[in-house]
């Protein structure tokens, strides 16, 4: 019986056959295991070809960073200890010359350097 009146439940004969997908259905059903396994994939190749080889190379270049700061901040504390060593020996002024001449002079090699090479 059926809870909701009282009337007795339909039960679905024996002689009807279950109803077969039409041809329609199936092909949509097809596309969408095609479409649901493309996805799939594309997802598997992403990560594996971008995903995981962008977050090493990201790694890298933050190990890469943080090795550089920590070489300028110690190279500038040996240039204070050098320039207060050499200031000791000549004075300030000079010592603020020689390394500011120091500097220039190592530039301009540099700036040679490159034109030479960009020329060739």
């Amino acid at each position: 019986m059926s809870e909701a009146d009282g009337s007795p439940a339909t039960e679905p004969s024996a002689e009807s056959a279950p109803q077969r997908e039409s041809v329609i259905d199936a092909v949509a059903d097809l596309l969408q295991m095609l479409v649901n396994w493309l996805r799939q994939e594309a997802a598997g190749i992403m990560r594996d070809k971008i995903v995981l080889p962008g977050q090493k190379l990201g790694m890298l270049i933050a190990f890469a960073m943080a090795a550089a700061v920590l070489s300028v901040v110690g190279l500038c504390f040996l240039f204070v200890a050098f320039l207060m060593v050499l200031a000791g020996w000549v004075g300030w002024p000079g010592a603020f010359a020689l390394v500011g001449g120091s500097i220039l002079v190592v530039a301009g090699i540099l700036t040679y350097l490159k034109m030479r090479s960009i020329q060739s």
